[in-house]
């Protein structure tokens, strides 16, 4: 929350802190990647791209990725291990149809990652999930991407589009689950690690996993240091891990414990005006704009599972409870702002899939239940120190309860189809309370008035998945997804800067897609056209609202998405091609007309590459590439500023080798020093005033890690 109160001040104030042919016509880069990995379209071995890989994401059980019409991608364990970078986020963008942003460079201490082209709203339309469990919160903070160590990823589970039918509210653009490792799958072991780099980066990691006869534990602990690359950028994070295992005769039952901790140094952004010859981001990059603005977060969360064989069928059940505890001071020029704010949260999510013959043909339904309880509250003062005479005190309960069912319905060998419903039913109530003796107080001077808001959404989804020939499948499905606004993008100023609660429609979204696999796991890929209509956006609205929020006009996201792998000898090779374009169809916007404009930080290209040469059995050297093309700025939704985010490529390059338990590895980030920034804000009273987060040039690190057997 604390840096996303940041870009809000910055949005109010100017402060730092069409259609499928034309796609055709667009996409030669994408097609000449298709035709270099479709040399193996037709081979006569396993008769999907993915092969046999298990997959649980599109369906909430262990299933196969290659009997289902989704589009998905599925990152492993050692493509995680040999990748140049260290952070989730810049893994991840390594992969079709997901954008990466990021303010600081620092340890992705805020890091957004853009499923489809949401842009500004990334964040809520793009699910982030641990072992099936939500990392997405009710409030504007984001997912701490450092509290989830990557020694404990078996892999990454990419499913593109809504998915709301099994995954609830905000699944629109698609879901990212992280799937941990096992600890009874593994063996008994201890690893220790230590990594050095630029700008005095530090990071020290232990990881210990134990196994007896029926069960295993992992346990890990991890600490990160890092001045940052720009002034007021210090960041301190550590994290704890524990996942414990039981087999039992008919199933698995597992506990998960974390903990993790954050201190954030803010530097704001760096101004940039022609009309008054300031360009602060060419002259100073590193500078802060706000130098006393910082954020301190602590969070833990447990998880308790379960999965059981019925004698037809499976059991599934997750209890999950988290906590977090955040503060965050922002200075605003003399006018201080200081919030602690404490969110717990409970879910659980009992479902069933069972086997069944109906008219002579098999089905396979899923059933089950969500239910989300949270409970947030919010103290607002003008320094720490006398947080406990806060001037308002805000407390809102969220309760989300659904029901939904799936049916995948197998009519021959090459043909299955899935079918499924959600109904989600959401409450909120909120009240605010304003003490007129607080210190401060005749800054804000207001309450919000108590209110409520009771809404019933509906998911849906059609699926149809056909195996033409072997190596290649045709896919298409049809759906519809929802999200709910968060308590922070409701407790907002009316234009006269009186506190209220600004309830919003839900959001919602019809999407189709048809695609095209071919190939193995590792001589293939995948091509995918996409189309969704969005109604009712969520969107925060400086403009007319004072600094509040509003649902857009009607809008629609649509392109093209091309991933490609291939073995060539000792050298691994992949592609990812994504061509978006996301525009609104109708509707005016403080004034302005909007039809045909494109939505702000949504690139129309993004290419990466990524090759590995396996020099020998204990030496690797990987390199990876990404090029994104220009996008427009936020809140620049008229399209008028008349400058974009320039496009950049930035290329980084890692170097491991093993000998005996230990094992070496040196990298260079943004390898020929790319002057680029993936945000930028476009202010609201100055014309050709903005905002812009540089980040490093050039930078390295070296790590070691040894491994205890």
């Amino acid at each position: 929350m604390a840096v996303a109160m940041q870009r809000i001040v910055q949005r109010a104030c100017g402060e730092p802190g069409a259609q499928l042919e034309f796609i055709m016509r667009q996409t030669s880069l994408a097609l000449a990647l298709g035709v270099v990995f479709a040399s193996s379209a037709c081979a006569e071995t396993l008769p999907e791209y993915v092969g046999d890989t298990i997959v649980v994401t599109p369906t909430r059980f262990s299933d196969l990725a290659s009997d289902r019409a989704v589009n998905v991608t599925v990152i492993t364990r050692e493509e995680i291990e040999r990748n140049p970078a260290v952070t989730l986020p810049e893994i991840l963008q390594d992969y079709a149809g997901i954008g990466m942003r990021d303010l600081f460079g620092n340890n992705a201490s805020d890091s957004t990652v853009d499923l489809r082209g949401f842009g500004a709203a990334a964040e809520q339309n793009t699910l982030i999930l641990v072992d099936g469990v939500k990392q997405n919160d009710i409030d504007l903070s984001g997912v701490v991407w450092s509290a989830i160590p990557l020694s404990a990823i078996e892999r990454i589970e990419i499913v593109r589009g809504g998915n709301s039918v099994l995954h609830g509210a905000g699944a629109v653009g698609g879901v990212i689950n992280i799937i941990t490792r096992s600890p009874a799958d593994s063996s008994n072991e201890a690893t220790v690690s230590a990594r050095y780099g630029s700008f005095n980066t530090s990071n020290v990691q232990a990881t210990g996993n134990l196994v007896g006869e029926n069960m295993g534990l992992t346990l890990s602990a991890g600490n990160d240091r890092s001045d940052g690359w720009r002034e007021n950028n210090e960041n301190r994070q550590s994290n704890f891990y524990g996942n414990a295992r039981w087999k039992l005769e008919n199933g698995e039952v597992g506990f998960k414990l974390g903990a993790d901790t954050q201190s954030l140094h803010l530097p704001g952004g760096r101004f940039v005006e022609p009309d008054k010859n300031l360009n602060d981001l060419a002259l100073d990059p590193k500078g802060a704009q706000t130098p006393r603005d910082w954020a301190n977060r602590d969070g833990w969360q447990a998880a308790l599972s379960g999965q059981f064989r019925l004698p037809k069928g499976e059991f599934a059940a997750d209890l999950n409870y988290r906590s977090k505890d955040q503060e965050a001071y922002f200075y605003q020029g003399g006018y201080p702002d200081y919030r602690r704010t404490t969110l717990d949260m409970w879910t659980f999510s009992p479902r069933v899939k069972l086997p069944l013959q109906m008219g002579g043909l098999e089905h396979e339904v899923i059933l089950g239940l969500d239910q989300e309880l949270w409970d947030y509250h919010l103290a607002v003062s003008n320094d720490p120190a006398n947080i406990g005479q806060p001037i308002n005190r805000v407390q809102a309960d969220q309760r989300n309860t659904a029901l939904y069912a799936q049916d995948h319905l197998r009519v021959s060998d090459a043909l299955s189809l899935t079918a499924g419903a959600r109904v989600e039913w959401f409450r909120i109530r909120a009240s605010d309370s304003f003490d007129p003796t607080a210190p401060g107080s005749s800054i804000y001077g207001s309450a919000a008035p108590t209110g409520e808001q009771n809404e019933r959404e509906s998911a849906w989804n059609l699926g149809a998945r056909y195996r033409i020939a072997p190596g290649q499948t045709l896919y298409a499905k049809a759906g519809r997804s929802f999200r709910f606004a968060t308590v922070d993008e409701i407790y907002e100023y009316t234009p006269t800067y009186s506190r209220q609660f600004q309830f919003l429609k839900p959001q919602t979204s019809y999407d189709e897609e048809l695609g095209w696999e071919f190939g193995t796991v590792r001589h293939g890929g995948r091509v995918a056209f996409y189309h969704a209509r969005v109604e009712d956006e969520i969107h925060l609205d400086p403009y007319s609202a004072g600094v509040g929020n509003t649902n857009l006009p009607p809008l629609r996201r649509y392109g093209l998405e091309v991933e490609g792998r291939e073995s060539v000898g000792v050298v691994d090779l992949s592609a990812a091609y994504t061509l978006a374009f996301a525009e609104f169809t109708s509707g005016v916007f403080n004034g302005v007309s909007l039809k045909g404009n494109n939505v702000p930080l949504v690139p129309r290209h993004k290419l990466a590459l990524v090759a590995t040469w396996n020099i020998n059995a204990a030496t690797r050297l990987t390199g990876s590439a990404n090029y994104v093309s220009d996008e427009y700025m936020d809140n620049d939704e008229p399209n008028t500023l008349g400058v974009k985010i320039p496009a950049y490529t930035v290329a980084d390059v890692r170097l491991e080798h093993g000998v005996g338990n230990w094992k070496f590895a040196a990298a260079i980030n943004n390898l020929f020093d790319e002057k680029y920034y993936t945000y930028a804000v476009r202010s609201q009273f100055d014309a050709d005033r903005y905002s812009a987060y540089p980040l490093p040039g050039r930078h390295g690190w070296v790590s070691a890690e040894y491994r205890f057997k």
